[in-house]
């Protein structure tokens, strides 16, 4: 068998993103139906390295000259990202891979969080740097900035699932951070820098919930610290329980009278936190 490319199947799949109607989904669907292929066998030579060399010129025009790509079928692919619903058969990383093979938890909720929540992520945070695992987070404002920032800050590890593409900074504020977790930690994205360039503002946004399904198929389970009715941290919670990981629920959230979903989310497996010790002993 001939060697796979990480160039040639980068830029494959990058075409692939590119045609009309492509969605995470719908290239899931189709990787799925032929177990076997790799990007490169649904786009030519030339259009594949076209693509690629877009890609290496854009996202050095931004900043980032030196970054790796993980494909599924080859080299350090993480096989638990197959337990997403929808798999992404490719992911763009900066920084140290290797932590990805910590054991790691998701920290995530409100970008508008009370100062209790602020303090909870923190603390939350703190504790797990203590237990060796890494923290993971979206890099949003709100609980995942504290998250983030408090990791650091005790020495431990972070990374970043991102819903842009590399060199892309969203909210602007958090630019000196994650260019900060790119350098001494570890940033991963799946999002196609090409169709992103390309894509109108208003349908970006959709990448966000996107990532959060792959950002809990990275991690043994996810913690929300705050969250709204509508909150897109929703999301994540829904594709822990559907991949079979952990969703840790915060004690406060149960006793916030304006939501209902800690509730619903319980009745379907999610773990209650009153304690600590609660996530600890269901780690075990």
């Amino acid at each position: 068998m001939a060697p796979i490319s990480p160039r040639r199947e980068m830029g494959a799949y990058e075409a692939l993103f590119l045609e009309e109607g492509a969605t995470f989904k719908r290239l899931a669907e189709r990787f799925a139906a032929d177990p076997e292929a790799l990007p490169s066998d649904f786009v030519d030579l030339g259009r594949a390295e076209w693509a690629a060399q877009q890609v290496f010129e854009k996202l050095h025009k931004v900043g980032v000259p030196h970054f790796g790509v993980r494909l599924n079928k080859a080299g350090d692919y993480p096989e638990k990202l197959r337990d997403a619903k929808y798999p992404i058969e490719m992911l763009y990383y900066q920084g140290a891979w290797e932590l990805s093979e910590m054991r790691g938890l998701a920290v995530v909720g409100s970008r508008r969080p009370s100062e209790d929540g602020i303090r909870r992520a923190a603390r939350l945070a703190r504790e797990l740097v203590q237990r060796n695992f890494a923290v993971v987070s979206g890099l949003a404002s709100g609980i995942d900035t504290a998250a983030h920032k408090a990791a650091i800050d005790a020495g431990g590890v972070t990374i970043g699932v991102i819903g842009t593409p590399l060199g892309e900074h969203y909210p602007k504020e958090n630019s000196e951070l994650q260019d900060f977790i790119a350098k001494e930690h570890l940033l991963i994205s799946q999002i196609p820098v090409l169709r992103y360039e390309v894509q109108p503002f208003q349908q970006k946004r959709h990448y966000f919930p996107e990532r959060n399904a792959t950002m809990s198929a990275l991690t043994e389970g996810t913690i929300i610290v705050e969250a709204g009715e509508t909150s897109g941290t929703l999301t994540q919670a829904r594709a822990a329980l559907y991949q079979g990981r952990k969703l840790f629920i915060l004690e406060s959230c149960f006793q916030n009278p304006a939501i209902t979903w800690p509730a619903r989310f319980e009745e379907q497996g999610a773990i209650r936190v009153r304690t600590p010790d609660d996530i600890w002993e269901a780690l075990k």
